[in-house]
C-alpha cells in the first residue's frame, strides 16, 4: 500500500471530497483545502505531493505553486494542477512555475490517480539519493557540503564558509533539484523573485562565486549551455 500524503486545495468541495475517497482508496493519507490561504496555514513539507487548482480567491493556485517553489523547504513537492483552465499558455506558465502535470477539468478520478501514481513513481526516486534531510529536517546534506536552512549556515568538510543571502538561497534551490537542469527563467523567478529587474548575468556571476566559496563541490554546479544549471555529484 502506498504511504504517501496527498493535500488537495481547491474551492470545490464536493469534488475534493470525491477524490480524497478515491485516493484514499489507494491506500494514499489525503487532506483538504479548501483554499490558498487555509492551505498555507498547514505544515506543507508532510506532504508527498498537491493537487492544487489555479482558479480560488485572492491566492490564486499559480500563486501559491510559486510561493512553494520559492521556499527551499517545499521547493521539492511536485505539484499537478487540476484546473478548468485549458489554453495552452495557462499550461505553458504552469509546467513553467515547475509543476509535474496539469490536468484539465472537467476529468475523470481514474485519470487522476493514473497522473497521481505517474508523478510519484518519477519523483521519488530523487529523494534521499545523497541529500539527507532526515536527520534534520531544515538540513541538506551532499557528502561533506552541509547546508542549515533554519541557521543559514554553510559547511565545507567541518569549516564554516560565508555564503551572500542570494548565494545561499542559490545553492539550496539547486540542490533541492539536485539531479535537474534548471532554467535562468526558474532559478531567477525562485531566488529573485522580490526583485524588480535582474540581469541573466547575476545568475553567471553568482555561480562563479559560489563554484570558488564551496572547494571541491564546486564541480558538482553544472552548466548547460542554453538550458541552464544543475548540481550533480
Amino acid at each position: 500500500m502506498a504511504t504517501e500524503r496527498i493535500l488537495i486545495v481547491d474551492d470545490e468541495e464536493t469534488l475534493c471530497e470525491v477524490l480524497k475517497l478515491n485516493l484514499e482508496n489507494e491506500g494514499y493519507d489525503v487532506d483538504i483545502a479548501f483554499s490558498a490561504e487555509q492551505a498555507l496555514t498547514l505544515d506543507l513539507k508532510q506532504y508527498s505531493l498537491i493537487l492544487l487548482d489555479i482558479m480560488m480567491g485572492e491566492i490564486s493556485g499559480i500563486k501559491m505553486a510559486k510561493m512553494l517553489k520559492a521556499d527551499v523547504t517545499t521547493a521539492d513537492i511536485p505539484i499537478i494542477f487540476c484546473t478548468a483552465r485549458d489554453s495552452e499558455d495557462d499550461m505553458v506558465m504552469g509546467l513553467n512555475i515547475g509543476a509535474d502535470d496539469y490536468i484539465m477539468k472537467p476529468y475523470t478520478v481514474r485519470n487522476v490517480i493514473a497522473r497521481v501514481k505517474s508523478v510519484l513513481r518519477r519523483t521519488s526516486g530523487h529523494k534521499g539519493n545523497n541529500i539527507v534531510q532526515n536527520e534534520k529536517p531544515n538540513i541538506l546534506k551532499v557528502g561533506g557540503l552541509h547546508l542549515d536552512l533554519e541557521f543559514k549556515r554553510c559547511i565545507v568538510d567541518d569549516v564554516e564558509v560565508k555564503l551572500a543571502r542570494k548565494e545561499f538561497e542559490l545553492l539550496a534551490y539547486l540542490i533541492s533539484h539536485r539531479g535537474k537542469i534548471c532554467s535562468r527563467e526558474q532559478i531567477l523567478s525562485r531566488v529573485w523573485s522580490d526583485e524588480v529587474i535582474v540581469l541573466d548575468r547575476t545568475i553567471d556571476v553568482n555561480i562563479t562565486r559560489l563554484r570558488s566559496k564551496i572547494g571541491n563541490y564546486g564541480s558538482y554546479i553544472v552548466t548547460r549551455s542554453g538550458f541552464g544549471y544543475g548540481f550533480s555529484d
